[in-house]
């Protein structure tokens, strides 16, 4: 864990009371302890993974990665790990982000199949609500506050738990495959611009490059320098699949192929994910993302694997008929659900001093 990070771990490992808790026997509740509970965690988000057919299956490596550079949380503090016996059954995670004058208070949580149906996932489902509204950043203090959370649309025990508590759904995404044994049209680049491959040395300039192109996505935030070391130790990357595109010693726009070769292993499947597809403002609309994502294809085809898959904002009508239009479609929904905090209070009424040190 990085130094600025350390300020908090004087609670790795500490006893935590959740109200509410159903009375499984042995059941206990504490924060993160650090990279002994990394194993545990993935083995947890395996098992609902495999058991709700979502298309999400962190490895180890990917907790490790998350856990170790992570983004508007320190999760020695704001995540909770419900134990029996030794191995976690279930968790719960909270971040904390100003969306468009809103404070958000993110929480993602999950419960291991053999441990549903007890109550447990609406107990931490209250406790990363409490949790959110204790520890507000200082730049959200005199906010509206709101709690966010999402499903898929393949969970949906979680879904019927966010709407029984009074969410509504906010905004959603589409989860899209396309058939590699279809043929890839030839698109062409713009004069110009040109492919090459990405190099050490090139990792910096192309971060850079996405940071700047998605800052007109919804949800952005700025990217702090935490982002970039997460972009450097994410283990599935395979830069020779990825397609950076540039003009002269500009990067303009990417897509940055991905294969999980553990997740296809547990699925049974053959698969490549088209990423971080991404071209920066004064380059865009000149058919630079499609010819990008058409060149992926055939890389993912060359590498053997059987399909493509994709992640679209639902309210992006241009990337969602781009990825039609290459034979992309839609298989499942991301919905991203909120619940206002409900008695109207702002955050400068819940912050805590700890907070307002962070």
């Amino acid at each position: 864990m990085r130094d600025s990070q350390n300020r908090f771990k004087e609670h790795a490992g500490a006893a935590v009371t959740v109200p509410g808790a159903p009375p499984i026997p042995g059941l206990r509740f504490r924060c993160l302890a650090g990279q002994a509970d990394y194993t545990g965690i993935a083995q947890l988000r395996v098992a609902c993974a495999l058991e709700d057919g979502s298309s999400e299956m962190p490895t180890e490596a990917d907790i490790a990665n998350y856990l170790e550079n992570p983004l508007h949380t320190n999760p020695y503090r704001d995540m909770v790990l419900a134990v029996v016996e030794g191995s976690i059954v279930g968790m719960q995670w909270t971040t904390a982000r100003v969306l468009d004058g809103v404070f958000v208070g993110g929480l993602r949580g999950y419960v291991h199949p053999a441990w549903r149906r007890h109550g447990l996932g609406r107990a931490l489902l209250a406790h990363g609500e409490r949790h959110a509204r204790a520890h507000v950043p200082a730049e959200a203090v005199g906010l509206p506050g709101a709690w966010q959370a999402e499903a898929s649309s393949l969970e949906t025990g979680a879904a019927a738990l966010f709407r029984s508590v009074g969410y509504s759904p906010f905004r959603c995404a589409y989860d899209m495959t396309r058939d590699l044994a279809e043929p890839v049209p030839a698109l062409a680049l713009p004069p110009g611009i040109e492919i090459r491959p990405a190099r050490p040395e090139h990792y910096r300039a192309i971060w850079e490059a996405e940071r700047e192109a998605f800052q007109d996505n919804w949800g952005y935030t700025p990217w702090p320098e935490e982002n970039y070391q997460r972009f450097l130790g994410y283990p599935h990357y395979d830069p020779s699949l990825w397609r950076i595109a540039w003009e002269g010693d500009q990067v303009v726009g990417m897509v940055l192929n991905v294969v999980n070769a553990e997740e296809n292993a547990a699925f049974g499947r053959s698969r490549g994910y088209a990423e971080d597809i991404a071209v920066r403002r004064p380059w865009s609309r000149k058919g630079i993302a499609s010819a990008l994502l058409a060149d992926s294809l055939r890389g993912l085809q060359a590498r053997g694997l059987a399909e493509a898959a994709l992640g679209v904002d639902a309210d992006n009508p241009r990337a969602l008929g781009l990825y039609e239009r290459l034979g992309f479609k839609a298989v499942s929904e991301w919905i991203t659900f909120r619940r206002p905090w409900p008695d109207g209070s702002t955050a400068n009424e819940t912050a805590s001093d700890e907070t307002q040190r962070r």
